[in-house]
């Protein structure tokens, strides 16, 4: 395996001191991109197979939760003689800041990718001070 293919290999989600998890299924933690500008963060990640209906984003103290479900799909009257492709449910977590503005967080998916909108709070946008002649 050269170090590219150890790049692009899935990354398997740890699992917190003294959790268990309760399916005995693979969870992989998804490669994400975030950006940032004056007034929004865009969290971009993969999730190969994942679609809304198997999505799930839970805000809970602070921590953003992304988890996605994904189901084997091998046609009936088969098996599966050879795999490569892990198949495995998705989760990773994220700290916010109070800079985001909770109540207007945006969610959209496409094509196993989902893009988290994390608009700024008002109070912290950069703004311009009128200045008037005394």
């Amino acid at each position: 395996m050269t170090d590219t293919d150890k790049d692009l290999a899935k990354k398997e989600a740890g699992v917190p001191a003294g959790v268990e998890r309760t399916k005995p299924r693979k969870v992989f933690k998804p490669d994400v991109d975030i950006i940032e500008d004056k007034e929004e963060t865009v969290l971009t990640a993969d999730l190969p197979g994942v679609d809304e209906k198997s999505l799930d984003i839970t805000l809970e103290k602070n921590v953003i939760t992304i988890r996605g479900r994904v189901e084997t799909e091998i046609p009936a009257g088969c098996r599966l003689a050879y795999g490569e492709y892990e198949i495995g449910d998705y989760e990773r977590a994220f700290s916010l800041s109070d800079e985001v503005d909770k109540e207007k967080i945006q969610a959209t998916i496409k094509s196993g990718v989902l893009k988290l909108v994390l608009p700024k709070a008002a109070a912290v946008k950069a703004r311009k001070i009128a200045i008037t002649a005394a």
